[in-house]
């Protein structure tokens, strides 16, 4: 709910500061006063708006705060509005666009009378508030058609997922198929082949000057090198160096070994210049693949194992496509059904829901009103496939027409006001602005009582100058003016006990101090009291 309203330099409005509490706050003054103000000031707030005209003459901008409870969570939201210049908004200090204070407030307020923030006005809230008069019939039918509607949306990304052109397709499956042709034929098994390509390729390109190498070498070893080992072992045979001449043995084998080796190696290392060709020739592959495919020879292997399995899906498109196709006609015809459902349903609530508005409208001094909910077919969205519009016929022979336009300002929060009490779902805040204009006595009690019913579940706010309304109300401000320094002010505050008797006087009489007028006055407040609170606990 609202709990604080400051605002400044809006109108003849120089600095108010209201504090609010729960159920229904009356606002009155005499006409001129300035508690329209408040409604505008409002406006601004959630996100109408914002006209420079309304910055109070001599001050460069107006300024208006609201600090919004939900329970623990509080908004503070605020506007600002310079003489030249765009607006600005602000969320809980946050600069904040038009659009985000009115996204804010859709949520914590809405406003009946003549200004922009009529929710019920529009066909979406309409059609929505329908709904929540038929009660699970319609919920449960709009769950199941949107779960349905989900499903084609999802099952429509998959078949474009597939791919819907056949002959992309088609040249797709024809590239696959051949790089799948290189790297299969390739056979690429050995992960390190390249390395060991590498160095084949070094030895078989200089085998020659290898192999003369390998000979020098084995010539060493079998000569000179042998030779000389033996003359070490036997130097070393005397008893001292029995530990040295182990070692000397184990010299003379290795170096047996090594040559060996040397000669085994030698005798294998030919000159093949048609092996070397093939050497090169793989070597060329690889890295042609390793160019195309991936940097190594595993990405290539990983590479075709993803275009297998590629192929695979495009190779089984048809028969994925047909599967998924009947999947989307049944989540299509669940879809229709629930909508079939849901527009039963709203049908079957339409007519009770007119005629609780009408019956609503008639103790509103609206006695010869006729409130009509009218259902068209329209194309199938999330919300069904019914366009739903409330219309009003305020006086007899008049055709039944578009809330917006089938009533003046005080008729259409009537009607608004009317739809509250039917349907009891709104915002925390209910704002209602001249809902009594032309209207008075017990029409009046009836306006007071209805508002005051909804104060047992909201908070509400009611500009208004008739003290048959403003009686039912928990709290009362009054919005004065006054000249000083030679300026018109407007001041707001709260009253209570003889103040408010006062002002009640004054509203019934057009005078505070007549002793009639204050004896109806309190009588209006003790019989508003009393059916106040029959109103909300019943």
């Amino acid at each position: 709910m609202l709990s604080e309203l400051r605002v400044e330099n809006l109108g003849i409005v120089s600095e108010v500061l209201i504090t609010l509490g729960p159920g229904m706050t009356a606002i009155t003054g005499e006409t001129g006063a300035g508690k329209t103000l408040l409604v505008d000031a409002l406006v601004l707030l959630l996100g109408g708006r914002a006209d420079p005209a309304l910055v109070r003459d001599g001050a460069t901008e107006a300024r208006v705060e609201g600090r919004f409870l939900s329970g623990d969570d509080e908004v503070v939201l605020t506007r600002v509005v310079p003489r030249d210049g765009r607006s600005r908004g602000y969320v809980n200090g946050r600069l904040a666009t038009a659009a985000e204070l009115a996204d804010h407030g859709r949520v914590v307020a809405d406003l009946h009378g003549q200004h922009a923030h009529q929710s019920l006005i529009h066909a979406p809230e309409q059609r929505a508030l329908l709904d929540t008069y038929t009660g699970a019939p319609a919920r449960n039918a709009l769950d199941q058609l949107r779960a349905a509607r989900a499903e084609v949306r999802r099952i429509d990304e998959d078949l474009v997922a597939l791919g819907g052109d056949e002959r992309a397709r088609a040249r797709e499956a024809d590239l696959l198929r051949y790089q799948l042709a290189e790297i299969d034929a390739a056979a690429l098994a050995d992960l390190d082949e390249e390395a060991r390509l590498e160095r084949e390729e070094r030895l078989l390109a200089d085998a020659d000057a290898y192999g003369e190498s390998l000979a020098d070498a084995q010539r060493e070893l079998n000569g000179p090198v042998e030779e000389a080992l033996g003359h070490v072992v036997a130097s070393l045979g005397a008893e001292p160096f029995a530990e040295l001449a182990t070692r000397a043995h184990a010299l003379q084998a290795e170096a047996a070994e090594l040559a060996h080796d040397v000669r085994v190696v030698s005798e294998t290392l030919i000159a093949d210049p048609e092996r070397l060709a093939a050497v090169r020739e793989r070597r060329q592959l690889v890295r042609d693949l390793c160019r195309k495919y991936g940097a190594t020879i595993a990405e290539v292997r990983e590479y075709g194992a993803e275009s297998h399995a590629r192929l695979a899906e495009i190779e089984s498109h048809e028969e994925r496509a047909a599967a998924l196709e009947a999947k989307k006609s049944v989540a299509e015809s669940d879809a229709t059904t629930a909508a079939t459902a849901l527009t039963r349903a709203r049908r079957a609530s339409a007519k009770p829901l007119a005629e609780a508005v009408t019956e609503r409208l008639r103790e509103l001094a609206m006695p010869n009103a006729t409130f009509t909910v009218m259902i068209e077919a329209a194309p199938l969205t999330d919300d069904g496939a019914d366009d739903v519009s409330f219309l009003l016929a305020p006086n007899p022979g008049e055709a039944a027409r578009p809330l917006a336009r089938a009533a003046s300002g005080g008729e259409l929060s009537r009607a608004m006001l009317a739809l509250r009490v039917v349907l009891s779902e709104a915002p925390p805040t209910l704002v209602f602005d001249e809902v009594d204009a032309g209207i008075g006595g017990e029409a009046g009690v009836a306006v007071g009582r209805s508002m005051a019913s909804l104060g047992g579940k909201h908070q509400v706010l009611c500009v208004t100058h008739l003290a048959q309304v403003a009686a039912f109300a928990d709290a009362h401000i009054v919005v004065a003016k006054q000249e000083l320094d030679g300026r018109t002010v407007a001041s707001a505050g709260t009253i209570d006990g003889p103040d408010r008797v006062a002002e009640l006087s004054r509203m019934l009489a057009g005078v505070g101090d007549s002793a009639h007028a204050r004896r109806h006055a309190r009588e209006l407040l003790t019989r508003a009291a009393t059916a106040r609170d029959a109103v909300r606990t019943a």
